[in-house]
């Protein structure tokens, strides 16, 4: 087993109100593979690196294209 602890796994509400977007605008980025996701049972979760890793996307594609 290891000593590391795993990332936290955030459910859709959490992810849509971390971003300030709404639940459908978030459905939306899982589904354009934007942002990922796992399945666990029925539930989509979010890992927390994941969304880390996302708006750090975001981030730097706006530096790009304010750049241009």
């Amino acid at each position: 087993m290891s000593e590391n602890i795993p990332d936290t796994l955030l459910t859709i509400p959490e992810v849509a109100q971390t971003l300030r977007i709404s639940r459908a605008t978030t459905y939306n980025l899982l589904s354009s593979d934007g942002l990922k996701s796992v399945h666990i049972g029925s539930r989509r979760l979010v890992r927390s690196s994941d969304l880390a890793e996302y708006i750090a996307n975001l981030s730097s594609g706006a530096d790009n294209a304010a750049s241009r």
